[in-house]
């Protein structure tokens, strides 16, 4: 069965898209730590990050370089945050967190609610800061 990050990726499940490429898409975490927290994934499923083919991994973080710079323009933040969990989704991901203390990204405390507008107004504002 396909991973829910598939899904997305595939249009199954709705998704605030930010950036995607024939490889690669990134998307705004519906349970935010902060606004703008995105997940970047491949379009191969694989489960572990560091199972990745080393060029994919490696083209992956030039993709997510990209969108951490466009999340960085648009949102307010001393920098963005990057954490490698993996063991709610069996599909390798990498979450950008716009953050300005550490304890920004803190994945035990609460995540923040906001609206699909707030949501589609993040993502719109990513997208187009991505160059």
């Amino acid at each position: 069965m396909a991973s829910i990050f598939t899904r997305i990726i595939n249009g199954e499940i709705p998704s605030y898209k930010v950036a995607e490429d024939d490889r690669y898409y990134a998307f705004l975490d519906i349970s935010p730590m902060t606004k703008g927290h995105t997940l970047v994934v491949p379009k191969v499923e694989v489960d572990y990050l560091f199972d990745l083919d080393p060029q994919v991994l490696a083209d992956m973080t030039v993709f997510a370089q990209k969108v951490a710079n466009g999340i960085k323009a648009v949102m307010p933040c001393k920098r963005v945050g990057v954490a490698v969990l993996g063991m709610e989704v069996p599909h390798a991901h990498i979450h950008l967190v716009p953050i300005s203390k550490e304890s920004d990204l803190d994945f035990r405390k609460e995540k923040l609610k906001l609206s699909p507008e707030e949501f589609a107004d993040i993502a719109k504002a990513i997208a187009e800061n991505i160059k």
